[in-house]
């Protein structure tokens, strides 16, 4: 992994799309936040941008098509501690027909620091066949109306190297 790491300010220019407060019962036996939390609200935070663009509890109901997480990817940089406050901003990187390709990164607002980061790759499936299928045109707009959002967001994210899109 190359050493990308985005700075504070970087990622607090980002809309956040999630905010809480470490409570007691977020932490483990090791006195931080459990990786169930990150996992959690990063995963979600990943999740508006398809939300954003119409791959909502409708879209899965109606249409019977919705997204699956294909590929984490998790990174620690800080422990979260009981009453610190965290952001959740979201990075689009890459998509495909079929797939996306995001950067979810959770940040510690009481010490103003990066606290970890979750690179995803998410499939469009069918919820009947439970395979991978071509984003619908009006949901690929939606999508590319989001990516275009942080089209001047110029600085580099973490990526593992290792996770890409098939095209």
């Amino acid at each position: 992994m190359t050493d990308t790491t985005p700075g504070f300010d970087q990622v607090v220019s980002l809309p956040a799309v999630s905010e809480g407060t470490v409570t007691p019962d977020f932490i483990d036996l090791n006195g931080h936040m459990n990786i169930l939390h990150y996992l959690d609200y990063l995963a979600w935070g990943a999740d508006t941008i398809c939300s954003n663009a119409g791959i909502d509890v409708e879209y899965r109901h109606e249409r019977r098509m919705g997204v699956f997480a294909a590929e984490h990817h998790l990174n620690y940089y800080r422990e979260l501690r009981e009453g610190e406050k965290f952001s959740v901003h979201v990075r689009p990187i890459e998509r495909s027909d079929k797939a996306l390709h995001l950067v979810a990164m959770l940040l510690d607002r009481t010490n103003d620091r990066l606290a970890c980061t979750l690179e995803t790759i998410l499939v469009h499936v069918d919820m009947d066949s439970r395979r991978a299928t071509p984003i619908p045109a009006d949901i690929a707009a939606g999508l590319d109306r989001e990516f275009a959002a942080y089209a001047g967001v110029d600085w580099p994210v973490p990526l593992c190297g290792a996770m890409r899109l098939r095209h």
